[in-house]
Formats: structure tokens, C-alpha cells, sequence
């Protein structure tokens, strides 16, 4: 059953001046969990009002525990915990779950598609800063994969370009990111003549590719996908075809290897690599 959210305000808190600490009550989603002990974890939630949150969950491997057990990625739930306002964990005091996202982890590539974009959020969200569009996007997104039939690759496509779009990572890939020429091939033959470049963040024309050290040439499937997604941003419906999703997938994936410095863990699975 899909969670239905809404704002929480934040709970009651207590501070002392050298030691203050503040409780919170959100709407979460475990986008990371590792063992801290046999009986518990170091969880961090993206939620909705506070941001990411690393939390010390004590006692959530014990069977009997509020949480009802360890807590899984992708999790999520109504959050109760506490931060003293300085750099390390918080502490988780009461967790539940509401969606546990039982069908997207019956089929492969919905959960490698989920996992990234678990792994993409950590990675480009910071701690203690709220993000609720970012919050609404991963858990719609979540959500999307859930429901039967759904197009995984088109539904990862969206969620990379409104994150990276949110960050401020990319822009409107519309026009040359160096002259502002305006970029809109008519033919395939054109669309070759199209560049990208994660350094500027953006196109660049045939004009100024010439001056960038780091670039990648489109291809029109993708050029195509980039002007579906844009599209359905703006309220229109628009078809965004498996060819033209795994090609905006894989130049997003590069985007955020080459912004980032690394390959997320995830990448590998969760991007199709074939033409």
C-alpha cells in the first residue's frame, strides 16, 4: 500500500547550551543501513523536512524491537529521532514502516533501478538541509516502480535529470552551455554534431566543442529523450521509448560519475550499457 504523507511539524525539543538537542518527527526513507552490533544499526534516512540524517538505531536486529526487526533500504515510514547539533550520529528513537516497496524487489532491474536512486540521493542531498522536492521525487519515483508495467528505464531517466536539475548540477539542455545558441537538431545527421559536457554542465554546439577538454558526443535518441523529459516537466504527455530512456540513462550515469569523481556502486546494474 503506497504511503500517503503529510507535513509533520517538528516535535517538542530540549537544549541545553552545551549539549543541544533537538527531536524531529518526518516522513523518512532509508536510503542507507549498516550493522553497528548484534543487535544494531547505523541507518541514514533521506526525509522529508530535515534532510539526511545518519542515526544510531539501537536494538533494531532484535526480533522484538519497535521497528519490528532490522531496517531495510528503501524503507519507508513515520521517523522519530533526536540530534545534539554537533557532526556524528543521532539517534533513532522509534521507526515505522508504512511502505516496504514488497513489489519493485520482486524484479531485478526495478530494484537495481530503486538502488540507485537510493545511492544518487545520499550522494548529492547533504546532511542536516531540508529538500522536500527532492524528498517528493524519490519517494513518487519509489512509488512509480512499484506499480506493474511501469517503465523502469524511463521512470530512472526522469528521476536522474530532476535530481541533477535540483542539485543544480545540469541546465535546461536547450541551448549551448558556453554561447546560449539555441541547440534543436532537425535531422539525425545534426544531432550528431551535438556535444555534452559535464564540466560546463550542459550542450554545446558545433561551434564552441572544439574549446572543451572534456565532452562526449549525443547521438539523436538521445537528444530526443533529453527534449521528452523536458517536456513532461512542464505538464505535457509525452512517450520516452526504452532506446531513447537508457540513452539519457547512460549519459546522466557519466554526468554524475564525472561531477561526483566516481562510479556509484549501483551504476553497473542499474544503467544499460547496450545500443
Amino acid at each position: 500500500m503506497q504511503a500517503v504523507f503529510l507535513p509533520l511539524a517538528l516535535a517538542s525539543g530540549e537544549s541545553r547550551p552545551d549539549n543541544p538537542v533537538m527531536r524531529y518527527r518526518e516522513p523518512a526513507i532509508c536510503i542507507r543501513a549498516t550493522d553497528y552490533s548484534e543487535t544494531s544499526q547505523v541507518v541514514t534516512f533521506f526525509t522529508r523536512g530535515v534532510g539526511t540524517a545518519r542515526l544510531l538505531a539501537k536494538g533494531t536486529k532484535r526480533p522484538r524491537s519497535k521497528s519490528g526487526g532490522a531496517i531495510d533500504l528503501l524503507s519507508e515510514g513515520d521517523l522519530v529521532f533526536t540530534t545534539s547539533g554537533r557532526e556524528g550520529l543521532g539517534t533513532l528513537i522509534e521507526f515505522s514502516e508504512t511502505v516496504s516497496h514488497t513489489p519493485l524487489r520482486r524484479e531485478a532491474a526495478r530494484l537495481h533501478a530503486a538502488l540507485y536512486m537510493i545511492e544518487l540521493t545520499g550522494e548529492l542531498m547533504p546532511e542536516a538541509a531540508p529538500h522536500v522536492e527532492a524528498f517528493d521525487l524519490l519517494h513518487k519515483g519509489l512509488a512509480r516502480l512499484d506499480e506493474p508495467g511501469s517503465p523502469t528505464a524511463a521512470v530512472l531517466a526522469y528521476f536522474q535529470w530532476r535530481m541533477l536539475r535540483h542539485a543544480g548540477l545540469l541546465g535546461a539542455l536547450r541551448a549551448c552551455a558556453t554561447c546560449g545558441a539555441s541547440i534543436k537538431p532537425a535531422s539525425a545527421r545534426e544531432a550528431r554534431r551535438v556535444w555534452f559536457s559535464s564540466r560546463e554542465g550542459g550542450l554545446l554546439c558545433p561551434t564552441c566543442e572544439g574549446a572543451a577538454v572534456e565532452k562526449i558526443r549525443l547521438d539523436a535518441e538521445t537528444l530526443a529523450g533529453l527534449e521528452a523529459l523536458q517536456a513532461a516537466a512542464a505538464g505535457r504527455k509525452v512517450a520516452l521509448p526504452d532506446p531513447q530512456a537508457h540513452a539519457v540513462n547512460r549519459l546522466l550515469a557519466y554526468h554524475v560519475r564525472e561531477q561526483l569523481g566516481k562510479v556509484l556502486k549501483l551504476a553497473r546494474y542499474a544503467i544499460a550499457q547496450g545500443r
